[in-house]
């Protein structure tokens, strides 16, 4: 009683190849993010085969970051830049480059920022 099925499909092009990260945050987060549900079960996930070919999996660990940054000892300190769309490639790399200048050691994408056509990862 009250109960749905719903399917809910997205082109592959709102997800940044080869990242777990964007491809589940954008799912859980807008999905089961939707307030006007009280409840909401995932049964079922398909992700196609050009896509899964896009992963190569995790490169190394939280040792060789710290190496990279040269920071032991103490956790490392970072921020998520806001607002996530609607600043210019060129606007967005000024507030991560304003963050790290700040002392930060790590700035990150929010979960629906990553490499998308128009806004490219390194046009930041």
């Amino acid at each position: 009683e009250n109960q749905y099925i719903c399917y809910v499909a997205y082109p592959l092009d709102l997800f940044e190849e080869g990242s777990v990260t964007n491809m589940f945050t954008s799912i859980v987060g807008n999905v089961f993010g939707f307030k006007a549900l009280r409840a909401l079960r995932l049964e079922d996930l398909r992700i196609p085969v050009a896509y899964v070919k896009t992963f190569q999996g995790p490169p190394h660990g939280i040792q060789v970051e710290r190496d990279k940054l040269n920071k032991y000892g103490r956790p490392l300190l970072g921020c998520t830049i806001k607002p996530k769309l609607g600043l210019s490639a060129k606007n967005y790399g000024r507030a991560c480059y304003e963050c790290l200048r700040g002392g930060l050691d790590f700035t990150k994408d929010d979960e629906n920022v990553n490499s998308q056509p128009f806004m490219r990862w390194r046009d930041r």
